[in-house]
C-alpha cells in the first residue's frame, strides 16, 4: 500500500513531466484532504489545464505570421501573399464597390485587414481594354452611314488607356497615403490606413467603369453622359465613405479640402475618359454645290 509521501512524490513527478512538456501551461492542483474513512485510499486530484487557450493563440499567431510577406521585396514570395485571396472575397469586394451604403466603411467591412492586389490589378487591366475596345466601337457606330468615313482601328488608345488608368490607380493612392501619414504625424493622431489598403480601395472603386464603358457604345450622347455621372457618383461615394472617418478628426478646412480633392481627381478621370475615348462626331452639313452667281452683262449699243 502506497504511503502519503509516495503519493506526493508521484504527484510531483507527474507535474514535472507536464511542465516540461508544456512550459507555458499553468496547472492548479486540488488534493482532497484525507478523511478518517479514506485515509488509506489514494488522494483525489482535480487538475485544470489552462494551456489550451494559450496554445490556440500561439497557433493562430503563427498562422498569421505565415501569411506575412517573407523575404525581400525583390523576391516573388514577397508579392505572393498580396494575391492570396479566393473568389468569394473578390466578389464580396466588388459587390461592396458598386453598392456603397451609408455607415459602411469599405476597408472595415470588406477588406478586414486583408487587402489584396489581385482584384485591383485585373480590374485595371480589364478597364484598359474595355475603354479602348468600346471607344473604337462607339466611334464606328457613330460614324456609320457616313460615306466619307473610313474605319481605322485606333490601336493607340490601348497604351493611352493603360497609362491613364494605372497612373491614377497608383499615383493618387501614393499621394493620398503620404499626405494622410503626414497629417497624422503633425496632429499626433493614431490609426489610419496602410498603403496597400489605400491602393486596394482605389482599385476596386474603378470596377463600376467597366460595365459603364461597355454601355457607352450606345450612340446616344445624353445616355453616355448619364452613365458616366452615375458611375462617378457611385465610385466617388465609396472613396468618401472610406476616407472621411480618417480625415474628419483633422481640422475642418483640411478635412473638407482632402475630400474635395479626392472627388475632383476622380471626376477628372471619368470626364477625361468620356471626352477622349467616346468622342461624338460633329454633325456637319454637306458643303454646298458649286453654285456660280449669274453674270449679268450689259452690251452698249453703238450709235449709228
Amino acid at each position: 500500500m502506497a504511503t502519503t509521501n509516495e503519493l506526493q512524490f508521484q504527484e510531483f513527478e507527474e507535474a514535472a513531466e507536464l511542465l516540461s512538456a508544456s512550459p507555458r501551461a499553468s496547472t492548479v492542483s486540488l488534493s482532497a484532504a484525507a478523511s478518517p474513512s479514506t485515509a488509506a485510499g489514494p488522494a483525489e486530484e482535480v487538475k485544470f489545464d489552462l494551456s489550451e487557450d494559450e496554445e490556440g493563440q500561439e497557433e493562430s499567431s503563427e498562422l498569421l505570421g505565415a501569411q506575412k510577406p517573407s523575404g525581400g521585396f525583390w523576391t516573388f514570395e514577397y508579392y505572393q501573399a498580396f494575391f492570396n485571396v479566393d473568389t468569394v472575397q473578390v466578389l464580396d469586394r466588388v459587390k461592396g464597390s458598386v453598392m456603397p451604403l451609408p455607415g459602411r466603411n469599405f476597408i472595415k467591412h470588406h477588406l478586414r485587414s486583408n487587402p489584396d492586389l489581385y482584384g485591383p490589378f485585373w480590374i485595371c487591366v480589364t478597364l484598359v481594354f474595355s475603354l479602348a475596345i468600346s471607344g473604337n466601337l462607339s466611334n464606328f457606330i457613330s460614324n456609320h452611314g457616313d460615306p466619307s468615313y473610313h474605319y481605322r482601328p485606333q490601336f493607340h488608345k490601348v497604351p493611352i488607356a493603360a497609362v491613364v488608368i494605372f497612373l491614377y490607380a497608383w499615383l493618387v493612392p501614393i499621394g493620398l497615403w503620404g499626405f494622410l501619414m503626414w497629417r497624422q504625424a503633425a496632429e499626433r493622431q493614431l490609426g489610419g490606413y496602410s498603403f496597400l489598403e489605400t491602393l486596394c480601395v482605389y482599385g476596386y472603386s474603378l470596377f463600376i467603369y467597366i460595365p459603364t464603358s461597355v454601355l457607352c457604345i450606345i450612340p446616344f450622347n445624353w445616355l453616355s453622359w448619364t452613365l458616366i455621372l452615375v458611375a462617378m457618383a457611385i465610385s466617388g461615394t465609396v472613396l468618401v465613405l472610406t476616407f472621411w472617418p480618417v480625415v474628419r478628426d483633422d481640422t475642418k478646412v483640411m478635412a473638407v479640402a482632402t475630400v474635395v480633392t479626392i472627388v475632383v481627381l476622380h471626376a477628372l478621370l471619368a470626364v477625361g475618359c468620356k471626352l477622349y475615348f467616346f468622342q461624338t462626331p460633329e454633325q456637319t452639313s454637306p458643303p454646298p454645290g458649286n453654285m456660280t452667281a449669274p453674270i449679268h452683262t450689259t452690251v452698249a449699243a453703238k450709235p449709228h
